[in-house]
């Protein structure tokens, strides 16, 4: 069955901004010496989804707000393009998590959303496993995926989404690592909240263990 490892990236400002880090053979280029929202293009949210069999990336950037509507679409979008055929015929998915950001134990709507967009969309049973506070070093998809995107891009100025997509796609490690990415321009609110009516309705059970942190929904 396949697991899956998530999280979101540092958002970007899209501009002619410093990026840290320094790439060999290349001359340096002069950038804003500050780092103004009033002088970017836009800002890019890397929300990714790294499969731990395939050694695969999916890297969703969104364009207005880190919500856990966002993180779930974002999931649900790799399970389109890629999760449903490399794990043809897979009824579970395991999803490993930090406590804290879209994706946290804590968000009534993050469990709401896995219900809405993921188990009763595909028809899938997801369990999730939250790593606890301080521990998200061993999420998989932060040494994985997100260091090697930070360094295939380190001292580049990201100035257009275009350019960030180039980077994020073409990150590759010796160990076969692929990356896929596209770009998510819906615009998602903040401070929506599930309703107790719809709480209510969630197929959910909660582990033995840890029952906050690990928890299976499944679909209606």
């Amino acid at each position: 069955m396949p697991v899956i490892s998530v999280d979101t990236k540092k958002r970007e400002l899209v501009g002619n901004f410093k990026n840290p880090g320094a790439r060999w053979g290349s001359s340096a280029k002069f950038v804003n010496d500050h780092d103004f929202r009033s002088d970017a293009t836009g800002i890019a949210i890397p929300h990714g989804v790294y499969d731990l069999s395939a050694n695969h990336g999916h890297v969703t950037i969104g364009v207005s707000h880190d919500t856990t509507a966002f993180a779930v679409a974002s999931i649900a979008t790799w399970w389109t393009e890629h999760g449903a055929s490399t794990h043809r015929g897979a009824r579970e998915l395991l999803l490993l998590g930090d406590t804290g950001g879209s994706n946290g134990y804590r968000h009534r709507a993050f469990k709401a959303e896995l219900q809405n967009q993921i188990a009763d969309t595909f028809g899938i049973k997801v369990t999730v496993a939250h790593y606890p506070t301080g521990a998200s070093k061993w999420n998989p998809i932060e040494h994985r995926l997100f260091s090697e995107i930070s360094k295939n891009w380190a001292g580049e100025p990201l100035v257009s989404y275009a350019k960030i997509l180039r980077f994020i796609r073409s990150t590759k490690t010796k160990t076969g690592l692929s990356v896929s990415a596209h770009l998510d321009r819906r615009k998602y609110l903040t401070g929506l909240a599930p309703t107790p009516q719809q709480m209510s309705q969630l197929r959910i059970k909660t582990a033995e263990t840890l029952p906050k942190w690990n928890y299976t929904i499944s679909p209606h």
